[in-house]
C-alpha cells in the first residue's frame, strides 16, 4: 500500500437468517417487550423490521429507540398513514426484510426464545416453503396463568406434507400467520401479500400460502405466545363482533378463498371449510345476537342467507342437531325460535324451549312442522330431553326485568316448562342464590315469593335486599354468579339467569360493604358472563376509586403480602401435592401398607366402583346371609354411592380412605380390577372373579397389548400378578381369559361364576328372588306379555372415545309390531347413553341405569344381543337366544380379532337385517325348540362350571363352611 494513500473498504452485512416483521399500533407500552423476545431468540442471526402503522401514541419513538439501541438488528419502518388493519404494516415490513426467511410478530405477543431455531432448522432440513409450529394463547387476566394449546392435535410429531390437501384440518383451522415461517423467496415468486383494507386478512393470506407451498414442514414445538386479555375494556378489531362491517369483512374473506378453491379444483378443502364456518365462524356471531338491536340482526341474516345458503348438504350434514336449527332459524330470521336455540347453543346442556310432543316425537318447536324437511330438523327426539327427571333439567330462565332502587335489586324471569314436567297444580317454591365465583367462598340466599305458571314458562319476581345482606369479601370475590333454585313438589332444578335483550347497563350499581376493606370496592354492578348469564363485579366508584385502590394495591404487593400470598400458595401446593395421584401412591407404600392387617376385613368393588352388582355383590350376599363375622366395605366411584347396601362402610373410590382400607384389608375382591398401580400385600387375598367369559380378544391377546413398551408390558403384568385366585366359569376361560392375562394354572377357582348361580337355580325350579319379582312391580311389566331382553356390547368410536348408543332396528316400528303382547327391556353398556323416543312408552323401557343386570337375565323370556358376553351368562336359563349380527364383520375383523366364529357356533339364530330380527320374533316359538340342543352344548362348552354353588363354595373355602367360625 502506497503510503498516505486511503483505501475504501466496503463492508456487506451478513444475509440474516429470518427476518421478524413486528407490526404495532398505540402499543408503547409492550412493543419492547415483543422486540426483545426476537433479540434474545437463541438464533442470533435475526433481524427485526417494526411496522408502525402510523401509530398516534409513542409506538414510533419506541421503535426508533430500539432501532437506536440495536443498529445492526433493528430497523423501524412507519406507514405515512393508518391502514386500519394488521395486513399493510406486514407487507411493507417484507418489502424491508432482508433474511432467507420471513415471520411475523404482533407487539402484544412474543416468540418462544427457540422458535427461530427450530422453525429455520427444520425449513432447512426438509427444504419447506412454510414451516409451522405450536401456538399458545396465554390468558394474561388469568389467576391461574391459563394456557391453551392452538390446535394441538396438528402439532404432535413433526411431519412434511408435500400438498395441504394431505391434511384438511391444517387448511381449515391453523389459520394464523403469526406461528409459521415463510420462505422468503417463496413470498415474492408467488406475490403473497395480505389484502388490504379488510380485517380477517391473515385466513385468505393463510390459505394462499399453504395452496402455493410445495412442501410444508410442521413441528411439535411451542413457537409462539398468544396474549389474551379477556377481560379488556378495548376489544381487538376480530373481537368487535358487535360491528356488522365485522362480519361482513369475514364473508368477504371467506367468499375469496372459495374462489381460489374452486379454481384449483379443492372440493375437498372447500366441504371442509364450509363445515368450520357453519360450527365456528357463524356460532361466534350467533353469542352476540341476543344483545343486538334488531336492524344489526336483519343485516346479519341477510350476509349469512347470501353466503351460506349456497353449501352443499353435506356440510349441513356434519351439524349436531342445535346447531342445524341455528342456522336455519337464521336464515328464515324467526327471532323468536332462535333465541333460545342460541341459548342451548352456548349451553350445551340447556333446555331452552318448551318443546312440542307429535305422534310420540319430540320437536323443538311446533312452527313448521307441516314442512317435511323442517320437521325431520326440528326432531330432537334423540337428545333425550323428554327422558330426563325434574332435577337433572337445566332450564333455560330468561331475564324479563333488572332495575335497581336504592339498595334493592329487582330481578323478574321466566323459567321454561318442557313438555309441562312441571304440573299446573305443582306446588312451587324458589330462591336466588348469589354466590362468589372462586370456590369455598361465601354463598347468599334470597326467597322468590309466588313463583307462578304463565303459559309456557313459570314467572317469578323478587326485590333482593342486596346492599344491606350481601357482605362481599372485597378482594378475592371479585366476581358473583345467580343462580334460581325452584322446587316444584319437592324436586329442585337449578337455573342461571339468562340477560338477553334486558338493559343492565343504564340499570345503575348497587352499594356494597365488603368485610374487609372498602378501598377496592364499594359498588356492585351487573355485567353478562361467557355464557350470557347475569353475574355481578365488584368495582369501585367512591372518591376512592383511584387513591384508594392505588393504595391496596401497593399493599397487595408489598413485601408482607408477597409473603402472606407465598405462605397461602404453598400451602395449596401442599394440599394439591397431598390429594396427587403420585403422593397417594407413595403414602400408600410407604406408610399405609406398614399399618396391621385387620383381620376379617375385606373391600368389595365392582366394575371400578360404578355398582353394586355382579359377582362381587353374590359373594357378598352369601357372607350376610350366614352372617359370616367379616368387616365388609364397598367402593363406590363418582360424588355420591347410589344404589349400595346402608349398613356397610362405603369407601370413595381413590380416596385417602379407600387406600387405607385396601391397605389393611384380609381380602380383596372385585370383578374388574383395582387400580393397577396398587401394589398388594402378601397378606392380602385377592380373589378376581372377573366380569364375563370372552368372544373378543383379551389381555395379551390384543395387538395393542403386545406393541406396549417392555416397561409398561412388566407394569401391566405386575398388576395381574396381584391376583391370587381367577375365577373362570368353563375350560373355555382357562384357553381365553386365563391364558391372555398369563394366571397360572395354580391360581385358577373352577367354581363359575357367583353371579349365575341365581340363574341356575331359577332353571332347576327355584321361585324368583323376591327383588327380581319387586323390579317386575316397579318397571311395570305385565304378566301376560313376553318379556325380551335387549343387551348389545360396547359401542365406541374408531378412535376410542366412548359414543352415544344407536339402535340397529327401528324402535318405534317395532314398538308398533310387537308392543301389544312384548315388552322389550334395553340394556345399554354402562359407558354408552339410551334415548327412547315417547312413542314407545310402556313397550320399550330403558333399564340401563339397573345397578346389575342378573334381574333383568331373569325377568327376560327371551334375550337379543349382538356380541355381549351376557350371552354366556343367559344360555344358563335355557330360553331363547337371538344373535342381531347387524356389523359382524366390523367387529370380528378388526385388529383385536375374536376367539371364536360366532356366526357358525351361536345358540340361536343369527339374523342381519331388521327384517331377518322381526321375522325371528314373530316365531320364538320354534326358536325354543330348533336350538335347544345346541343351547345345552353351549353351556356345557362355555360355562360347565357354572352349578349354582359358586358364591358358597367360595365362602367355604376363604371363609369357612356354613355353621364354622372363623
Amino acid at each position: 500500500m502506497e503510503q498516505g494513500r486511503e483505501v475504501a473498504v466496503s463492508i456487506v452485512a451478513p444475509e440474516p437468517d429470518v427476518s421478524v416483521v413486528v407490526i404495532v399500533y398505540n402499543d408503547e407500552e409492550r412493543l419492547a417487550t415483543a422486540v426483545g423476545s426476537v433479540l434474545e431468540q437463541t438464533l442470533r442471526n435475526v433481524e427485526v423490521i417494526i411496522a408502525d402503522d402510523c401509530s398516534t401514541d409513542g409506538s414510533h419513538e419506541v421503535a426508533q429507540a430500539l432501532a437506536a439501541a440495536h443498529p445492526d438488528r433493528v430497523r423501524a419502518i412507519r406507514l405515512q398513514e393508518n391502514s386500519g388493519g394488521c395486513g399493510e404494516p406486514r407487507n411493507q415490513g417484507v418489502k424491508a426484510a432482508r433474511g432467507r426467511y420471513v415471520m411475523f410478530l404482533d407487539s402484544d405477543d412474543t416468540l418462544e426464545r427457540n422458535a427461530c431455531r427450530n422453525m429455520i432448522e427444520a425449513a432447512d432440513r426438509t427444504g419447506a416453503d412454510l414451516v409451522s409450529g405450536l401456538c399458545v394463547r396465554v390468558h394474561t387476566d388469568s389467576r391461574h396463568g391459563k394456557r391453551v394449546l392452538w390446535y394441538p392435535w396438528l402439532y404432535r410429531s413433526t411431519r412434511t406434507l408435500d400438498s395441504v390437501a394431505e391434511l384438511p384440518d391444517l387448511f381449515v383451522f391453523d389459520t394464523l400467520s403469526t406461528n409459521k415461517c415463510y420462505r422468503r423467496r417463496f413470498l415474492i415468486d408467488n406475490d403473497l401479500v395480505f389484502p388490504r383494507g379488510i380485517h380477517y386478512e391473515d385466513l385468505l393470506f393463510s390459505a394462499q400460502a399453504y395452496l402455493a407451498a410445495e412442501r410444508i414442514t410442521l413441528i411439535p414445538h411451542t413457537v409462539y405466545h398468544w396474549n389474551v386479555a379477556q377481560k379488556s375494556a378495548v376489544k381487538s378489531i376480530s373481537n368487535r363482533r358487535g360491528e356488522i362491517s365485522n362480519f361482513a369483512d369475514r364473508v368477504e374473506i371467506h367468499r375469496r378463498i372459495d374462489a381460489i378453491l374452486d379454481r384449483r379444483g379443492q372440493d375437498e378443502l372447500k366441504l371442509r371449510k364450509d363445515v368450520k364456518f357453519l360450527k365456528h365462524d357463524l356460532v361466534l356471531y350467533l353469542r352476540e345476537l341476543p344483545f343486538l338491536d334488531d336492524e344489526y340482526r336483519h343485516r346479519f341474516a341477510e350476509l349469512a342467507r347470501g353466503y351460506v345458503q349456497d353449501f352443499p348438504e353435506a356440510a349441513y350434514a356434519e351439524l349436531d342437531r342445535v346447531h342445524a336449527i341455528c342456522a336455519q332459524l337464521l336464515l328464515r330470521e324467526d327471532w323468536t325460535d332462535l333465541m333460545p336455540a342460541i341459548d342451548t347453543l352456548i349451553n350445551r346442556h340447556k333446555i331452552s324451549a318448551p318443546l312440542t310432543e307429535r305422534g310420540g316425537r319430540i320437536y323443538w318447536t311446533d312452527r313448521y312442522l307441516d314442512n317435511p324437511e323442517m320437521r325431520e330438523l326440528l326432531d330432537v327426539t334423540t337428545l333425550g330431553y323428554h327422558a330426563r327427571p325434574l332435577n337433572r333439567m337445566a332450564l333455560r330462565n330468561r331475564l324479563t326485568a333488572y332495575a335497581v332502587h336504592g339498595g334493592d335489586l329487582v330481578l323478574a324471569g321466566e323459567l321454561v316448562n318442557p313438555l309441562r314436567i312441571i304440573a299446573p297444580g305443582a306446588e312451587l317454591g324458589a330462591e336466588l342464590e348469589f354466590r362468589a365465583r372462586r370456590r369455598s367462598l361465601q354463598t347468599f340466599r334470597f326467597p322468590v315469593p309466588a313463583p307462578r305458571h304463565e303459559g309456557d314458562t313459570i314467572a317469578w319476581r323478587a326485590e333482593v335486599p342486596l346492599a344491606r345482606r350481601l357482605r362481599p369479601l372485597g378482594i378475592v370475590d371479585d366476581v358473583w354468579d345467580v343462580r334460581l333454585h325452584l322446587t316444584a313438589d319437592g324436586k329442585r332444578t337449578t337455573s342461571r339467569l339468562t340477560v338477553g335483550a334486558v338493559d343492565l347497563e343504564h340499570a345503575g350499581s348497587l352499594p356494597v360493604r365488603p368485610r374487609l376493606t372498602r378501598l377496592m370496592a364499594d359498588r356492585l354492578e351487573a355485567q353478562v358472563s361467557a355464557k350470557g348469564h347475569l353475574a355481578f363485579r365488584l368495582t369501585q366508584h367512591g372518591r376512592l376509586a383511584r387513591t384508594g385502590r392505588a393504595a391496596v394495591e401497593r399493599n397487595l404487593h408489598g413485601r408482607p403480602a408477597r409473603a402472606a400470598k407465598r405462605a397461602y400458595r404453598t400451602l395449596r401446593a401442599v394440599r394439591r401435592d397431598l390429594n396427587s395421584g403420585a403422593r397417594k401412591i407413595q403414602v400408600y407404600d410407604r406408610m399405609l401398607r406398614r399399618l396391621p392387617v385387620r383381620k376379617g376385613t375385606v373391600v368389595f368393588e365392582s366394575h371400578l366402583g360404578k355398582q353394586y352388582s355382579d359377582s362381587p355383590r353374590a359373594v357378598f350376599e352369601e357372607l350376610r346371609r350366614r352372617k359370616t363375622p367379616i368387616t365388609p366395605i364397598w367402593s363406590y366411584a363418582g360424588e355420591r354411592p347410589t344404589g349400595f347396601p346402608q349398613d356397610v362402610e362405603l369407601v370413595r373410590r381413590w380416596s385417602w380412605r379407600y387406600l387405607k382400607a385396601l391397605a389393611q384389608a384380609e381380602f380383596w375382591i372385585d370383578n374388574q380390577g383395582y387400580p393397577l398401580r396398587l401394589a398388594k400385600r402378601p397378606e392380602t387375598t385377592y380373589i378376581q372373579t372377573w366380569h364375563g367369559s370372552a368372544l373378543k380378544r383379551m389381555g395379551f391377546d390384543e395387538p395393542t397389548h403386545r406393541m406396549m413398551s417392555e416397561p409398561d408390558q412388566r407394569s401391566y403384568q405386575q398388576a395381574l400378578d396381584r391376583f391370587d385366585h381367577f375365577v373362570v366359569r368353563g375350560e373355555h376361560d382357562v384357553r381365553t381369559l386365563a391364558r391372555a392375562y398369563r394366571i397360572p394354572e395354580e391360581k385358577l377357582l373352577r367354581t363359575g361364576y357367583p353371579r349365575n348361580d341365581a340363574l341356575v337355580r331359577v332353571r332347576e325350579g327355584a321361585p324368583l328372588p323376591a327383588d327380581v319379582q319387586r323390579l317386575a312391580d316397579r318397571l311395570g311389566l305385565a304378566p301376560d306379555r313376553r318379556v325380551l331382553l335387549y343387551a348389545p356390547t360396547f359401542r365406541a368410536h374408531p378412535d376410542g372415545r366412548v359414543r352415544d348408543f344407536a339402535f340397529p332396528f327401528d324402535v318405534e316400528d317395532f314398538a308398533a309390531r310387537f308392543g301389544d303382547d312384548h315388552t322389550l327391556l334395553v340394556r345399554a353398556h354402562y359407558l354408552n347413553r339410551v334415548t327412547l323416543p315417547p312413542s314407545v312408552a310402556g313397550r320399550v323401557i330403558d333399564v340401563s341405569a339397573e345397578p346389575d343386570i342378573t334381574p333383568l337375565l331373569l325377568l327376560a323370556d327371551c334375550l337379543i344381543t349382538d356380541y355381549s358376553s351376557v350371552m354366556f351368562d343367559y344360555a344358563l336359563l335355557r330360553r331363547p337366544l337371538v344373535f342381531y349380527a347387524h356389523d359382524w364383520e366390523e367387529y370380528a375383523q378388526d385388529s383385536r380379532g375374536t376367539y371364536f366364529d360366532l356366526l357358525t357356533e351361536a345358540p340361536g339364530p343369527v339374523p342381519r337385517t331388521e327384517d331377518e330380527l322381526f321375522a325371528v320374533i314373530r316365531d320364538l316359538g320354534t326358536v325354543q325348540s330348533k336350538y335347544e340342543a345346541r343351547l345345552k352344548e353351549f353351556v356345557d362348552k362355555y360355562g360347565e362350571y357354572d352349578r349354582g354353588d359358586a358364591a358358597a363354595q367360595i365362602v367355604d373355602r376363604f371363609f369357612g363352611a356354613a355353621g364354622e367360625t372363623r
